[in-house]
């Protein structure tokens, strides 16, 4: 086995026996450790509280010193992941600028279920929802729970599941 490929096997070892607070890892593949599927429920003191996202982990083939790719599959109403069915996450940690070959998959994942309590509407990926955040947190709020109740909730999830690209 590969060094990277040690890591990997490694770090998912790590995160599926003792997972980050409100995670569930999984592998849609099990000969495929490259590609982790995340379920996440929603932070109890955040507005997507009783809501369960799925992400999709995608570590390149030259991780550990290329960031993973991470994608919310569930779609959420956030001023920091694109309102789409992409699902892009604009993180910090992610940013090419940032990543070390230190950085591990449980830090993205810790920092991603951070910003589902605090967004950040100063680096935003959806700038009409941040907007809204910073000037009218009702609406936003309202918003946010309107996503969850529609598409966070587990029987919204089977129709919204988007296939996963190789």
């Amino acid at each position: 086995m590969a060094t990277a490929e040690r890591r990997v096997a490694r770090e998912l070892q790590e995160c599926m026996s003792s997972p980050p607070v409100g995670m569930m890892i999984t592998l849609p593949s099990e000969t495929d450790l490259y590609h982790w599927s995340v379920t996440l429920a929603g932070p109890p003191a955040s507005v997507y509280s009783g809501g369960t996202f799925t992400l999709s982990v995608n570590l390149p083939p030259d991780y550990p010193f290329k960031a993973p790719q991470v994608t919310f599959v569930t779609r959420i109403y956030h001023p920091n992941v694109t309102n789409d069915s992409v699902g892009s996450i604009c993180l910090s940690i992610l940013k090419p600028e940032n990543w070390k070959p230190a950085s591990r998959v449980r830090a993205v994942l810790d920092s991603i279920r951070q910003l589902l309590i605090e967004p950040n509407p100063d680096d935003p990926l959806e700038p009409r929802i941040a907007e809204e955040f910073k000037n009218n947190p009702r609406e936003f709020e309202k918003n946010a729970r309107a996503y969850v109740a529609r598409y966070a909730q587990p029987q919204s999830q089977q129709s919204q599941q988007q296939p996963t690209k190789k």
